[in-house]
């Protein structure tokens, strides 16, 4: 491990290499052949793995559609007849992640706002693969991201894990259930004509206990507890998966006082694994509570600063939330309330207010699978795990910085080395 430098020797990981430049150096892509064989040979490797291993003058080699190899320049074997991408003024990083998003299908079905909580809504059926939102979060170096419902009702639906690739519904999911929709305030407001937060979380924790007496009772009958069977109901069968914490609840949750409702009755009372999507106005005053529980992550954005006027000072949120002792932290965009193609964009605007490029960085590839519970396939760059990778002429929380190669499951979906920048 000697030749892998780890971050602390890396001070000044901002110093973007080659901005500006199109990385065109070495040969082009297809030129050597090669049967599902690919290399990648660039000038700095972030790994985004739990070690943070950063290698300079890196080579990956993916074989179908994971990763193979990872090592320096010569001392990675290239496959005869692989394809080869060399491009050494260039970084490759983890494909970013995003844990907020409403652009990966059809917009006029996710916004089924009949009751104040649909618990038997799901986003899976309206995965739209090949549009133009997603070839704009290519362009933005975003692979994949949570398909979810909006935000009108308490309970909005289940939401979808998908990349941002493949030609069919099936080549684009890559979890379902992925999360359960709620929103706890800030919106939910308007239902009908007007609810307040006492009736919402009143009704809201009466869905949610009776989706977990349905998932104990079989339970009960799975493990030989009870002999009755339980009668199917497939509005609350998906919920299953929640209770045995195998997804989480996504919450769009913020201001201290909403915050400390999704922390007290969600993440401890229902003991259901919850990340707090937007997390923003003053939100990070809840960092204490939070740190305590243990087990939520935290999604900041879109907004990345607020004015407290208790303070008559303006705070960066996701530094506020840092400051305060959050560590699984990440950014979101909301799509489309901020474009997603702009999700690295989001990390930049939390660093001029005060949050750090690297933990930014991590905050929008590791953390974001951390937050899906899809860590185990994507999010770093590490040997077995799916080969969503891209190669950015520097570092991606640099505005400067352009997304020229996308690879996802193993395919070059993007080669953008020949064409105007996007944004």
């Amino acid at each position: 491990m000697s030749e892998i430098k780890r971050l602390t020797q890396i001070p000044v990981l901002v110093a973007a290499i080659g901005l500006g430049s199109a990385c065109v150096a070495g040969s082009a892509f297809g030129s050597s052949g090669g049967d599902d064989v690919l290399v990648l040979k660039v000038g700095k490797i972030l790994t985004m793995n739990a070690d943070d291993d950063v290698i300079n003058n890196g080579t990956i080699v993916v074989r179908g559609t994971t990763i193979a190899e990872i090592g320096k320049w010569g001392e990675v074997d290239v496959p005869a007849g692989a394809d080869v991408i060399e491009m050494t003024d260039c970084w490759l990083v983890p494909g970013l992640v995003e844990a907020h998003n409403h652009t990966g299908g059809s917009m006029s079905d996710l916004h089924d706002y009949v009751y104040l909580t649909n618990p038997g809504l799901r986003t899976l059926d309206t995965v739209a693969p090949q549009t133009p939102d997603v070839e704009w979060a290519q362009s933005g170096g975003v692979t994949s991201a949570l398909l979810i419902p909006g935000s009108g009702t308490n309970m909005s639906g289940f939401g979808t894990v998908v990349k941002f690739a493949g030609k069919s519904a099936d080549e684009a999911v890559l979890k379902f259930p992925a999360s359960i929709k709620i929103a706890q305030a800030g919106n939910p407001e308007g239902y009908w004509w007007g609810v307040g937060r006492m009736f919402m979380n009143y009704n809201l924790r009466a869905t949610l206990e009776q989706a977990r007496e349905y998932n104990a009772a079989w339970e009960q009958y799975e493990s030989g507890q009870s002999e009755t069977k339980p009668l199917f109901n497939p509005m609350w069968d998906d919920f299953r998966g929640l209770y045995r914490r195998e997804f989480v609840a996504s919450v769009h949750t913020q201001i201290y006082q909403v915050v400390m409702t999704t922390v007290d009755m969600l993440a401890d009372k229902l003991a259901i694994r919850t990340v707090l999507d937007h997390s923003t106005f003053d939100g990070w005053k809840t960092a204490r509570l939070v740190t305590e529980q243990g087990d939520i992550l935290t999604m900041n954005g879109p907004r990345q600063f607020h004015f407290d006027r208790t303070q008559r000072k303006i705070h960066g949120n996701a530094a506020r939330w840092w400051q305060s002792g959050i560590r699984r932290l990440g950014v979101n965009t909301d799509a489309p309330v901020i474009p997603q193609h702009e999700l690295s964009y989001q990390g930049a605007m939390a660093c001029w207010y005060g949050w750090t490029p690297y933990e930014a960085l991590r905050g929008i590839t590791r953390v974001s699978s951390e937050a899906l519970m899809v860590d185990d396939r994507i999010g770093s760059i590490e040997v077995g795990k799916d080969a969503d990778v891209c190669i950015w002429s520097g570092d991606p929380i640099d505005p400067r910085s352009t997304c020229w190669i996308m690879v996802i499951n193993g395919d070059v979906v993007r080669d953008a080395r020949d064409e105007l920048r996007r944004f």
